[in-house]
């Protein structure tokens, strides 16, 4: 399931929507604002994508610097865009990976090659999490653990906010998968 909205988290997520929420074992959030297209709804993320491999849900920080050469040369392949945000690029380039691959990592592994600038994201399918920080390193993204819980934040302070311990920063270029328990 997915819930978005506008706003600052504790306007956005009242207790009552909260309790009303399905429960699981594997979510990702965002609550940045946008620095690439406006700040509307389409915009906002996690991005849902649905397609023939499989369901999976991206959040992302950052800026492409590619992100029009990109979107041009998806267009032309047939994409189909809904938002003006880099996250909905990055998902048609993770998933066209993705459908040339055996599995979400490569596939992911594959977009990365093809991904230029400062970006940190974390995908989830139905059985795992998987976070990735770009290549050099320019956005942040660090790992932090809470009752036997991984949890994958932009800053420190998400994870001190949760009561998280701080394990350490994800290295530029590393992809994480985090497993669904059985």
């Amino acid at each position: 399931s997915c819930y978005k909205n506008l706003g600052l988290v504790g306007e956005v997520f009242q207790p009552s929507l909260l309790k009303s929420m399905k429960r699981g074992q594997i979510a990702i959030g965002h609550c940045r604002y946008a620095t690439t297209g406006s700040q509307v709804l389409e915009n906002a993320q996690p991005l849902l994508i649905r397609h023939r491999k499989g369901n999976m849900a991206l959040a992302h920080n950052g800026n492409l610097v590619n992100a029009e050469e990109l979107k041009e040369e998806l267009e032309l392949k047939g994409a189909i865009f809904h938002t003006n945000s880099d996250a909905e690029i990055i998902a048609h380039v993770v998933t066209e990976g993705r459908l040339a691959t055996d599995s979400i990592e490569k596939g992911i592994e594959l977009a990365m090659d093809r991904l230029k600038g400062a970006y940190s994201m974390v995908m989830m399918s139905a059985t795992k999490l998987i976070a990735v920080r770009d290549p050099e390193g320019f956005r942040p993204l660090c790992i932090g653990e809470k009752e036997g819980a991984i949890i994958f934040a932009s800053e420190t302070c998400a994870l001190d906010s949760l009561g998280a311990k701080y394990l350490r920063e994800v290295d530029p270029g590393e992809m994480m998968e985090i497993g669904r328990a059985h």
